[in-house]
């Protein structure tokens, strides 16, 4: 990007390949992760502070094969396969062929996960875990997964359910209300019509334990009337407008965090589990614009990735 703008601000542009710092890898990107927080960089919405340098390289997430590395870096080797999660990146992000990534924020990718997919759950991965122990879901539990068909959303109806919690999901739709059935959800509401308020009321008769909120406005404040004296809402940092503070339960707001522990606590509940990563869109680096313009029309049934670097999956072999 040469500025923040619209969709069309995004274009291909040919930049010196990122040179890793001490405590750095180079990842030759397979697969770059696409999320509405790429649309927030994007258009200027959410930037660091100071002054922007021109042309960035968007990209919070991504796969590949590491192809060189910093003198204090130890975990990670060249020819690990790895995926990646980190915002505000000094030398740009894994929209691009070549992306550097501080080692903490990086880990080697498990067996049993391809590189597309392991791309997809790095930030909702960890966003998704990270929001159901916030919770701290339990067997028997009745959790509302609030904007459960989203990238996120997709891989917290999996986690909770799989820790034995009765799953109420919010989806708009035919296809995302069986989405969410198929990964785990017991019953679906659609929040934006009048009924859900009913459903709602039958499906948890004892109230809510908690909710994992991944989108805010007037139909999660109706949900939020369901929620049981002391329960939890939980949501991550970013959702616009934010959960409203009520004295009878708390609300948490909590950012993803990246490390070599929690990208471990992720990859035994992806292999421990059998946990689907829900891939809504697949495409070429040269469309990331095209991506982002449905990105921003339209609400995705899971992930949206950008296949990038063609001879990552020779590098495999390395």
């Amino acid at each position: 990007m040469d500025r923040f703008g619209p969709p069309s601000a995004l274009t291909l542009h040919e930049v010196p390949v990122p040179r890793p710092g001490p405590q750095e890898v180079l990842i030759a990107i397979d697969t770059a992760g696409v999320g509405s927080w790429d649309a927030s960089i994007r258009d200027g919405s959410w930037r660091k502070p100071g002054r922007t340098r021109f042309p960035l390289v968007p990209g919070v997430d991504g796969s590949g094969v590491v192809v060189a590395r910093g003198a204090r870096v130890r975990r990670v080797h060249v020819g690990d396969r790895v995926h990646a999660y980190e915002f505000g990146n000094r030398q740009g992000g894994f929209y691009a062929e070549f992306a550097a990534a501080h080692a903490s924020h990086v880990s080697r990718v498990p067996r049993g996960l391809d590189l597309r997919d392991a791309a997809a759950v790095a930030t909702t991965g960890l966003t998704a875990l990270q929001g159901i122990d916030a919770l701290e879901v339990r067997r028997g539990q009745s959790v509302l997964i609030f904007g459960a068909s989203g990238a996120v959303g997709t891989m917290a109806v999996q986690f909770a359910a799989r820790r034995g919690a009765h799953v109420i999901a919010t989806a708009s739709g035919a296809a995302a209300a069986r989405l969410v059935r198929t990964l785990g959800a017991h019953r679906v509401i659609d929040a934006r019509r009048a009924r859900s308020l009913e459903q709602l009321r039958k499906f948890a008769p004892d109230g809510l334990d908690g909710v994992l909120a991944l989108a805010g406005g007037e139909e999660l404040e109706r949900c939020l009337d369901f929620l049981r004296p002391k329960g939890r809402v939980v949501h991550p940092n970013g959702i616009d407008p934010v959960p409203n503070e009520r004295p009878t339960f708390r609300v948490r707001a909590f950012d993803a965090v990246a490390s070599p522990r929690e990208f471990e606590k992720l990859h035994r509940h992806l292999g421990k589990h059998g946990i689907r990563v829900p891939i809504a869109a697949s495409y070429p680096l040269g469309k990331a614009a095209q991506a982002h313009r449905r990105l921003d029309r339209e609400h995705s049934l899971g992930r949206m990735v950008l296949r990038v670097h063609r001879g990552a999956s020779f590098l495999e072999d390395v």
